[in-house]
């Protein structure tokens, strides 16, 4: 047996054992043999192109996987992906279109915010269930007015706690923050001041950068001015690296730490030398090669890691993101019951809605009042040596 199609059958069986799917569910009459249809609205080109083809590379993979176990009781998954370019307008005419086509179960929305918050109304209006890859608390809450739309990736409160524990742990009493300028950045800004507050930690400034800026350097430079005894970088993997060079440039002598919306490529290529020693925040998927796999959940995520490596030739940290979208929709549209060949959207939505699973990217769970289910205990801290991320000791 391939590892590929082994890894698949333990991350299956787990997925299984978590949201208590049962063959007798299933039943054997009548059995349903028709494909489920994930579309996916990504951004292929643009400013945020580096991590949507990221999470393309994770869904064929993952998809793959999953049709070769043959673990989801004779059905299959297809794969259909539109190009949002970065940009929220073309990304709404893809859900429009996606929702209008009968044969589609469900949709998996990339890393862009403003693209999954803008799309919300219609999603819900169009009543198609959504799993969006960004992050942004806005794209799933208020539930009541979100009924369709689930999110899986990090938290801004989460982060922000997490980011405090550890920037109290070492003694540090001002910060400068770099923040993206959008909805997840200013929400991690408001969630990063509450949190340092209790703590006594103060923000002596910050600034904004866009998902277009290449060139960070002026407001690095005035963050570096103040001397905060450290920096946080609360904006996607390109600014981060771009800022933590310039601060390197601006001979910048503080630490710098990293929100989760930070994480990228293992491997820190040109800014190796300028992030070495930073922290961040982030899931453990990231850094598995560092874990003993001591459950069968650890052990599906080090084979994934090793699996997307060895196909891919490296490692993005939001992999398993996609991945864990893929899984969680093939499950609720197996279980979502309706008539043989027919798509059961609200069957699957209320599937989703309750779904609980150890994932790729750590605990997921899923309730009728939250349905932003990455849980907090799926963080952990990981610290930047020789080039590459690693697990914190």
């Amino acid at each position: 047996m391939s590892p590929i199609r082994s890894a698949t059958v333990a991350a299956l069986a787990s997925a299984v054992l978590a949201t208590t799917l049962t063959a007798c569910q299933f039943g054997t009459d009548d059995q349903d043999d028709s494909p489920i249809v994930i579309a996916a609205d990504l951004e292929l080109s643009g400013a945020a192109a580096t991590v949507g083809r990221a999470y393309q590379r994770a869904l064929e993979l993952k998809v793959e996987q999953l049709n070769s176990s043959g673990a989801l009781n004779g059905r299959r998954v297809e794969l259909r992906v539109k190009d949002n370019r970065s940009d929220a307008s073309e990304s709404l005419r893809n859900i429009n279109d996606f929702s209008g086509d009968s044969q589609v179960s469900a949709i998996i929305m990339g890393g862009c915010n403003e693209c999954a918050v803008g799309a919300v109304s219609t999603i819900d209006e169009r009543r198609v269930p959504t799993v969006a890859l960004a992050s942004a608390g806005a794209i799933t809450s208020p539930v009541a007015q979100r009924r369709y739309v689930f999110k899986l990736a990090p938290n801004a409160p989460d982060n922000a706690a997490a980011l405090t524990t550890e920037l109290q742990r070492s003694r540090v009493r001002e910060v400068g923050v770099l923040h993206s300028d959008d909805d997840y950045g200013r929400e991690g800004l408001a969630a990063l001041r509450s949190a340092l507050d209790k703590v006594g930690i103060d923000v002596q400034r910050a600034e904004t950068v866009r998902a277009t800026d290449t060139d960070v350097t002026r407001q690095v430079a005035a963050l570096a001015e103040d001397e905060p005894d450290a920096l946080v970088l609360w904006t996607p993997a390109e600014q981060a690296s771009l800022a933590a060079v310039a601060a390197q440039e601006a001979r910048y002598e503080g630490s710098l730490y990293l929100d989760a919306s930070a994480a990228g490529d293992l491997f820190l290529g040109t800014a190796a030398r300028a992030t070495e020693r930073a922290t961040l925040v982030f899931t453990q998927t990231m850094v598995i090669d560092d874990v003993i796999a001591t459950t069968p959940a650890k052990a599906a995520r080090r084979q994934w890691f090793q699996d997307y490596t060895a196909r891919f030739g490296g490692y993005h940290g939001s992999s398993s993101f996609a991945a864990d979208a893929v899984q969680l929709i093939a499950d609720a549209a197996v279980r979502s019951g309706g008539e043989p060949g027919q798509v059961n959207r609200d069957g699957i939505r209320d599937v989703l809605e309750t779904s609980q699973l150890d994932g790729l990217s750590g605990p997921i769970r899923m309730t009728p009042d939250n349905h932003s289910g990455l849980m907090p205990q799926a963080l952990t801290t990981l610290v930047a040596r020789n080039g590459r991320w690693r697990l914190a000791s």
